[in-house]
């Protein structure tokens, strides 16, 4: 079992994990932000959100000191602390949002799929589909790697569309309201193991890193650290982890930043 003043790191995913599902408050966690910030444990946050939104969040949450994990992985931010040389501050793994936006729009020319992207749309529309306010949704259009689809068809045209994406070196990643496409190989777990290696050598000695996510796209996440909580989701996806080590497995019963505090008083005993 982990605790404060072990080498740890931990991996949170945002909304409906750290910020409640339907008004974005992080308040009933900020106890345990507390705690970590006074242990000085880094706390990634690991999301489908643009750098644009989480730039804006870190700063709320006095987090502007540690990387970030953007658009379900696609994306990683490392601050100057964490970077060697002249590395850029942004690592993209495979394509780019325009890419990625032109694939799309040539597919729905020719198969007459039957989707909407946050490219297609306004910020009005945005902010109706996820609740935000419109300066808000404009900060989540901002995209750098991944692009956000509302699915209108039927399953059928929906497997093809899959089909057509692998071939373009693309994938599909399923979030908490919307499917993301993302190029293929980048995800969430891909984007944590990466991190934990970085600050592996950051600090010079094995770190124990724990995961915090409610939705399948934080799958990949909690099958790479070392301790996972599962948080209850305001949806009806099966959660399925593939792991032998169960007792490094909590699934909580309260939702949101409820659940992810219970997630964390649940692996880290306090003194």
């Amino acid at each position: 079992m982990p605790y404060l003043d072990d080498p740890l790191i931990i991996f949170t995913d945002l909304d409906g994990s750290l910020l409640d599902h339907h008004d974005y408050s992080w308040q009933p966690a900020q106890p345990w932000l507390d705690k970590l910030s006074a242990a000085k444990i880094p706390l990634i946050l690991t999301t489908s959100k643009t750098p644009a939104e989480v730039a804006t969040l870190q700063s709320a949450l006095h987090l502007t000191h540690q990387p970030f994990i953007a658009e379900n992985g696609a994306m990683v931010h490392l601050p100057s602390g964490w970077r060697t040389g002249d590395e850029e501050p942004f690592y993209i793994n495979g394509a780019g949002y325009g890419e990625i936006r032109q694939t799309l729009v040539e597919l729905r020319q020719r198969y007459d799929f039957e989707f909407r992207g946050f490219g297609d749309v306004t910020p009005k529309q945005v902010a109706l589909w996820t609740g935000l306010s419109e300066p808000q949704a404009e900060l989540a259009m901002q995209r750098k790697a991944s692009e956000p689809l509302v699915w209108f068809g039927n399953d059928l045209d929906f497997m093809h569309l899959k089909k057509c994406l692998t071939r373009e070196g693309l994938a599909l990643t399923r979030g908490g309201r919307f499917w993301h496409v993302m190029a293929a190989g980048a995800g969430k777990g891909q984007a944590v193991q990466w991190l934990s290696e970085r600050y592996q050598q950051k600090c010079g000695q094995p770190v124990i890193s724990i995961g915090l996510g409610d939705g399948p796209n934080d799958l990949s996440m909690l099958e790479a650290v070392n301790y996972a909580v599962v948080i209850k989701g305001h949806h009806d996806h099966e959660m399925p982890l593939h792991r032998d080590d169960t007792s490094r497995v909590f699934r909580t019963h309260e939702f949101g930043p409820q659940g992810w505090s219970q997630g964390l008083n649940h692996f880290i005993p306090l003194p």
